[in-house]
């Protein structure tokens, strides 16, 4: 299944998401873990879980009691490669300010 680009970035403009996906990346947690380090509630922290689970960032499995999320590497993985593609025209704009620079410094150099 290809990852809905806008559920992505909408799903990753929110901090805590954020968080709780670079929290993710270094394994499993459950709500509870995930919630921990936030002034706000379990429920509240479910809600952005959900939020990242429509984006496809998160699956949650079972084990026994527990409902682990673990993050879902492919829909980020689709987000830098549209970013990614955008790469050149930033890397050439600066290349051309770089060099626009360089003849700046240097015409005031020959001036002094």
């Amino acid at each position: 299944m290809k990852p809905n680009l806008d559920r992505v970035f909408s799903a990753l403009a929110d901090p805590t998401r954020r968080r709780i996906v670079a929290r993710l990346a270094r394994g499993e947690a459950t709500v509870m873990e995930l919630a921990a380090p936030f002034r706000m509630t379990q429920p509240s922290v479910s809600k952005h879980i959900k939020v990242l689970e429509r984006a496809g960032l998160v699956s949650r499995s079972r084990h026994a009691q527990t409902r682990p999320c673990r993050l879902e590497p492919a829909p980020l993985r689709a987000a830098m490669e549209w970013t990614g593609s955008y790469r050149m025209l930033w890397e050439d704009s600066f290349d051309r300010l770089s060099d626009f620079l360089d003849a700046n410094s240097q015409t005031k150099k020959k001036g002094q």
